[in-house]
């Protein structure tokens, strides 16, 4: 019984991850001729982004009140610490995802992080694009990571996704995925080595948070759906719960009426 009710579990988890979350695709490659706008407004290809070398990755966007900043936030602690040479070492990406924010958005976060740090840091180590002709969503689906676009009732567009950094080989090759807000120093180093021999590392599994769209007063609320999808789940489970235990006890009735 046991047994059954921990694979019905596991398979309610994996219809969820299939939503939303992060697929992994260690190993595969992301299209560097992908064009973003940056800072500057220009148009840039991803290959020009990552310069060759070993490439950290996010997907964020700019507005989101919830695990974005949080996550860019720690990057920005992080990166104070990481012992390696940035813009020589490594380089640092943020993508933003969603379709209706600007450059200027994003120089106002880059500003706002480069200045957090505890240390000089090379601006140009660190990028916050912009996608062009869905140049992010193509990047998203080519790394797996899976986000749900929400309009709330005053037509607030926002986003339910997660949290992970992406390491990519100077190639483009995905080696690692780091997920959750927050990373230590020592584990990127780690992982920036191995993405430049171009080497693949599986993943620690770690709770990744998820961000959903938020009141103006800032208290988290799941969508209708979300909440309808996980009442006809938490019922399908206590059913088969239920069932199972009838099932069992039947079977014990009938074996002491046999005896």
């Amino acid at each position: 019984m046991t047994k059954y009710l921990t694979i019905l579990l596991l398979c309610m988890q994996l219809l969820h991850a299939d939503r939303l979350g992060v697929n992994e695709k260690l190993g595969e490659y992301v299209p560097l001729d992908l064009t973003f706008i940056n800072e500057q407004s220009q148009s840039v290809t991803l290959k020009t982004l990552m310069d060759a070398k070993p490439t950290l990755l996010t997907l964020n966007y700019f507005r989101c009140a919830g695990i974005c900043s949080p996550q860019l936030n720690d990057m920005a602690i992080m990166l104070s610490r990481l012992h390696l040479a940035e813009n020589t070492d490594y380089k640092v990406i943020t993508v933003d995802f969603a379709e209706d924010e600007t450059p200027d958005l994003a120089v106002a976060k880059k500003k706002n992080l480069i200045h957090s740090m505890n240390r000089s840091y090379v601006d140009d180590a660190w990028h916050f694009v912009i996608g062009e002709n869905n140049s992010s969503g193509k990047l998203a689906k080519s790394v797996g990571f899976k986000f749900e676009k929400t309009i709330g009732k005053d037509g607030k567009v926002d986003y339910i996704h997660g949290a992970a950094l992406i390491v990519l080989s100077p190639t483009g090759k995905i080696t690692r995925y780091m997920s959750g807000i927050e990373q230590l120093a020592t584990d990127v180093k780690m992982a920036i080595i191995q993405a430049k021999e171009e080497k693949v590392t599986p993943t620690i599994t770690k709770n990744s948070p998820y961000c959903f769209s938020e009141k103006p007063e800032g208290d988290i609320i799941v969508e209708m759906g979300s909440k309808v999808w996980a009442i006809l789940m938490l019922s399908v489970v206590i059913a088969l719960f239920v069932y199972l235990i009838r099932g069992s006890k039947r079977k014990e009735n009938e074996s002491e009426n046999n005896k």
